[in-house]
């Protein structure tokens, strides 16, 4: 017994130390800056414990209206829905209600491939269902409704990508067809099972299935940013269901995090099973790790919101970040919070513009190739914007930043040009590649 309160007593101890050792006004000034210079607009916690050790809202949730955003402002969180759609499958299975080898055949047979794809590999992005939100013509249907039949056919209408099982490749589908699945078993609505299952045993009152976006349920709309913040479309989520239909805040989904880590909501052999990785992927869950410190989580991202999730079992703490405007990298962000709660150093960024004309931009056009990757870089220009574009991917507006320097914040990349060598250093997540202009 004595063992027993000695070893509460220390937690604890731990706790407001961890709680109160760290500059709280910096990782404040942090944010203000983000938010001075149109970086960021969100909503940030940590929790440690189940106490939450920092909690930061900033932006708007209504620009039009001018309604700015607080920490009970909701967000939709894009692909994280995918890790409770994965717990709620897990559920099911510990009732009984399914088993991972079951075959897709006995629920949607004329998906191809059905016969050979499982419930797990729909769980581990493994079954080769094409993606239909990778189509060019996704973004002009995604804002109306659709059935499930509608979605069944469109997915139906996909060829195989791969040997179900065979590797991993992400695809939203799979999410989909999950949620269905389970309203199938159950004989409830996707939004009913969410609640049921996981929302109102745990308590969590902010978090919900969505709907068309209101305002006046403190309800975030999402922008983009092309000079100013401009109002996103908005996805209809009868689309992405359970793959990323949900909405939710940041305190909501640390109190998520910790009740599935603590084995709340479901058993620890079906966290196991959640948690180990194939081709560095779990069941609705990835590493995402701190330094030397390993987490588990998901990211998230529909029209204008991104979202990041992430637990780190050995220190019980838990971060989330939902935003519904960014125009920086959320893993910036999600480095730089956990730097200061973990008492690492970390730097205020300097967003000071360096004026260029058009002509100047000149001497930077060109084509990039490298021996390092299978792409090439093709640098243009836009009035007194320099552009890049990667091959096959969009085109990216850059900041000049210094002499020779530009920078695609969102993406947390730095391109250091030298014309006369004529040659430019890509720097991207610690990565650093060399490319010479043909």
């Amino acid at each position: 017994m004595r063992k027993l309160i000695l070893t509460t007593v220390y937690t604890i101890i731990c706790t407001i130390l961890f709680a109160q050792n760290y500059d709280k006004e910096k990782l404040d000034r942090y944010f203000d800056t983000l938010v001075a210079h149109d970086k960021f607009m969100g909503s940030v916690v940590v929790s440690k414990d189940g106490a939450i050790i920092y909690s930061k809202a900033v932006g708007f949730s209504d620009i039009e209206h001018n309604i700015k955003a607080n920490e009970t402002s909701k967000y939709r969180i894009g692909s994280i829905s995918k890790t409770f759609t994965a717990v709620l499958l897990l559920k099911a299975m510990e009732e009984n209600k399914i088993k991972l080898d079951e075959k897709l055949s006995n629920y949607y047979p004329t998906i191809k491939n059905a016969d050979k794809i499982t419930i797990e590999d729909l769980l581990y992005h493994r079954s080769g269902i094409h993606s239909f939100t990778d189509d060019e013509d996704y973004e002009s249907w995604s804002i109306q409704p659709k059935s499930k039949q509608e979605l069944v056919n469109i997915i139906s209408k996909g060829e195989s990508e791969f040997e179900p099982g065979s590797k991993f490749t992400y695809s939203n589908p799979n999410y989909i067809l999950l949620s269905f699945i389970l309203q199938d078993i159950y004989g409830k609505t996707y939004s009913d099972l969410l609640q049921e299952k996981i929302l109102k045993p745990i308590g969590l009152s902010n978090t919900y299935f969505g709907h068309q976006i209101s305002a006046k349920n403190n309800e975030c709309y999402s922008y983009s940013y092309d000079n100013k913040w401009v109002k996103a479309r908005e996805t209809n989520s009868s689309i992405p269901m359970g793959a990323g239909g949900i909405v939710s805040t940041p305190s909501d989904l640390t109190k998520f995090d910790e009740a599935l880590f603590s084995g709340k909501i479901i058993s620890k052999k079906s966290l196991e099973l959640m948690t180990a990785l194939k081709d560095n992927f779990g069941m609705g869950i990835f590493p995402l790790p701190f330094h030397e410190i390993n987490g588990l989580g998901h990211t998230g991202g529909i029209d204008g919101f991104s979202s990041l999730l992430a637990y780190f079992p050995d220190n019980r703490i838990s971060f989330a970040l939902t935003s519904n405007g960014d125009n920086y990298n959320n893993k910036d962000i999600f480095n730089t919070v956990l730097s200061a709660v973990f008492n690492k150093p970390y730097d205020i960024p300097d967003f000071k513009t360096y004026n260029v004309t058009s002509e100047e931009l000149d001497k930077y056009l060109g084509t990039y190739a490298t021996k390092d990757l299978p792409l090439k870089l093709t640098i243009t220009k836009e009035g007194d914007t320099l552009i890049a574009q990667a091959t096959g991917q969009q085109q990216l507006p850059l900041e000049a930043r210094g002499k020779d320097v530009f920078a695609f914040d969102r993406a947390g990349i730095i391109l250091q040009f030298n014309p006369e060598n004529k040659t430019v250093v890509l720097k991207q997540g610690g990565g650093i590649f060399t490319f010479t202009k043909e």
